[in-house]
């Protein structure tokens, strides 16, 4: 069946034609790949054709899609049924496994979507300090819930607007928006509001509006001054946890400890799953030990946790250590494409991930990252799409490698560059 058969069929049922919006290619154009299978750095569409990936499922395939080893817990846990909605010993596993690779991560409730994490830590925050307001950073992205829709209105700080339709005045009205890396907003914040200010939540290491690494002492600075004042730090690590490294954004800053940890993505190794975990003081007010309600039936599904536990067992240091040098490999090739023809462009990385803004500059905040040419950079995608190289589909993402990147799938990439950067450079 033809893709764009396939997307007209597809977006008679199903809102848009897709499940999560970004799929639908709205911001670069034409039909999305729909993908039929994947193993290792590739990913094949409907039509048989093979794409080097670059998305890894925007993250959870650390060590390559479809891994042996990981299939077979998956397809061992499936023999045993599917979810018992009653607890598991794969989940108390998962659970440490965590907690051995983060301290801060005291406890953990695990949860089925980065979404329901972070949800939760707003709750349980609230919860534990009886305050109402919520910090956020102008684009740093949450999950889709509702008080962390909130987008950023004028002024260095502000009452939150509704960044989405079907969003209440009321449920963004307690969430405040800073501009990101700006220490001195959120200093006068609290100053003029720290006393029902809950939580400040924020990514370990921004990846959602293109990677905006935390300036130096940021994240440390943000603990401070959350203590200072009886608020909670709460560090949403879905995307960088145990793909940037073993502990993932934490594991390489170090230096301070949250109250509260987010995970999604590679804590799942492609299955849905998340989870929260913190201070076991404040993890104990969760139901059913403690007042603040938080429930799933699908919660800890086993198929998911023998998922999570498997590539957190397979992720040692030569899986961080080969993604890594792949990363370090792929920005020095996509650097010398675009120099080569004359296309403004900065890369920027945390750990591993990085992305590629089409502009002059560093990037320290989502007024930065807007001022970019993303009309450059949807030629340039389709450019290496045409040649077999499938990008994230969004010049705001953070492009993602894999243990499973051999020399052969880097090669296909970077023989590609050079046209694509010639595509970029031609309106």
């Amino acid at each position: 069946m033809a893709e764009v058969t396939l997307f007209s069929r597809a977006k008679e049922i199903i809102p848009g034609g897709v499940s999560s919006p970004v799929r639908a290619f709205g911001s670069v154009g034409g039909d999305p790949v729909f993908i039929r299978e994947a193993r290792g750095a590739h990913v094949v569409d409907v039509t048989g054709r093979d794409f080097v990936d670059l998305v890894c499922s925007w993250g959870p395939a650390l060590l390559g899609h479809a891994h042996p080893e990981v299939v077979e817990a998956v397809r061992a846990a499936a023999g045993r049924g599917l979810s018992f909605g009653a607890p598991t010993l794969a989940e108390v596993e998962l659970a440490e496994a965590i907690r051995a690779r983060v301290p801060a991560a005291e406890q953990v409730r695990f949860v089925s979507t980065g979404t329901e994490a972070t949800m939760t830590a707003i709750r349980l925050a609230r919860g534990a300090t009886g305050r109402d307001a919520i910090v956020k950073f102008a684009g740093c992205y949450h999950g889709h819930s509702d008080a962390l829709l909130a987008a950023a209105g004028s002024g260095v700080a502000t009452q939150g607007l509704p960044g989405s339709a079907g969003v209440t005045a009321a449920a963004a009205g307690d969430t405040i928006v800073v501009e990101y890396n700006d220490l001195d907003a959120l200093t006068r914040v609290f100053d003029e509001a720290g006393d029902r200010i809950a939580a400040v939540i924020t990514e370990a290491a921004p990846a959602n509006m293109g990677v905006v690494p935390p300036a130096p002492g940021f994240n440390a600075a943000l603990r401070e001054l959350t203590a200072r004042h009886g608020a909670l730090l709460i560090v949403d690590e879905v995307l960088t946890g145990f793909r940037v490294g073993p502990g993932g954004w934490l594991g390489l800053e170090g230096g301070y400890q949250p109250d509260i940890v987010t995970f999604g993505k590679v804590v799942g190794g492609g299955m849905p799953l998340a989870a929260l975990a913190g201070r076991a003081e404040v993890m104990q007010l969760l139901a059913p030990v403690g007042p603040v309600y938080q429930a799933g039936t699908l919660s800890g599904n086993p198929l998911a946790t023998a998922a999570g536990f498997a590539t957190l067992r397979l992720a040692d240091d030569a899986v961080y250590a080969h993604v890594d040098r792949r990363s370090v490999e792929l920005q020095a090739a996509v650097a010398e494409a675009l120099g080569a023809a004359s296309v403004p462009h900065t890369i920027q990385a945390a750990g591993n991930l990085f992305s590629v803004f089409f502009r002059e500059g560093a990037v320290a905040n989502y007024e930065d990252a807007k001022d970019q040419d993303t009309e450059a950079f949807a030629r340039f995608f389709h450019a290496l799409l045409d040649d077999g190289v499938a990008l994230p589909p969004s010049a705001f993402e953070a492009w993602f490698l894999s243990a499973a990147h051999d020399d052969e799938a880097m090669g296909r990439i970077t023989d590609a560059l050079p046209r694509a950067a010639r595509a970029a450079a031609h309106s």
